[in-house]
Parts: structure tokens; C-alpha cells; sequence
């Protein structure tokens, strides 16, 4: 059952350590073949300051704690619906970010199958000297969870 009082619940900072293989890999997933995301020479003259990330690179990121369980819903019933990335600047390899999660917001919406919980989350990634990074908002429909 979605926890209704779950808005306001942040995790504690986790480090996600941005590596150029978990970017070729990412990026050899998404069938994205921009030479920035594999040659840190092409990259540099494109103004970045090594190989860059693909910009749902950010997706992959965790903070450590299992969305699921500070919502109180298993798995099979969270659908990501929605998403967005504010870049404060790009994302290359070899950065090392913090990243926590809050719960913004816990509502309910229309739906075709009728009235749907909605989760609304957001991530927060910060260089270990603080300075913002970037901010990832992540809307969820919440399922059924009724048993059938």
C-alpha cells in the first residue's frame, strides 16, 4: 500500500562515481553513437571537459535506498511516467557525485481506469564541495495494488 506520508522523506547523500565504461555502455544501449560519449579527445574540442554523458545518463544514478521501500509499494506496481533533467552543467566521466532523494509530492490523478496514486520524486546530484550538479524529477503512476 502507497505510504501517504511518505512526502518530505529525503535519503542521506549517496556517491555515484561516473565512469567513461558505464557512459559507452549506456550510451551502446540507448543505439546513441555521438562521439562525445566515447572519445575524450572529440569531447574536449567539443567544449566539454572529458567524455560526457548522455543527457538520461542521470536515470542510472541510485541514492542508495530502495524508492519502493520509502514509499511502502513493491515493484511491480511503480510505472515510471515521466521525467526531467536540469543540468547545472554536464555530466563527464570521473565526476563523483552526491546524490540524495526526496519525496515531492504524493496525490492522486485521472486516469482511464479511474483514479491513480501518483509519486513525484526528486534527485539531487552535488559535487562533494557542495556545488549543484544537477536535479532529476521522476513522476511514478502507482498501480492497483489491490490483490486479484
Amino acid at each position: 500500500m502507497l505510504d501517504k506520508n511518505a512526502v518530505g522523506r529525503t535519503t542521506p547523500p549517496m556517491l555515484n562515481e561516473v565512469e567513461k565504461g558505464a557512459i559507452r555502455r549506456f550510451a551502446e544501449a540507448l543505439g546513441d553513437y555521438n562521439p562525445a560519449y566515447f572519445d575524450a579527445e572529440y569531447a574536449r574540442a567539443s567544449g566539454f571537459n572529458g567524455i560526457v554523458a548522455p543527457p538520461s545518463f542521470p536515470l542510472s544514478f541510485t541514492a542508495g535506498v530502495d524508492l519502493r521501500e520509502l514509499l511502502g509499494v513493491s515493484a511491480k506496481h511503480l510505472l515510471l511516467a515521466d521525467w526531467t533533467v536540469d543540468y547545472e552543467r554536464p555530466v563527464v566521466a570521473g565526476d563523483r557525485l552526491l546524490l540524495t532523494t526526496r519525496v515531492l509530492d504524493v496525490g492522486q490523478r485521472p486516469s482511464a481506469a479511474g483514479r491513480v496514486d501518483v509519486v513525484t520524486v526528486e534527485d539531487e546530484g552535488r559535487e562533494e564541495s557542495g556545488k549543484l550538479v544537477l536535479r532529476v524529477r521522476r513522476t511514478y503512476v502507482v498501480r492497483n495494488t489491490r490483490e486479484v
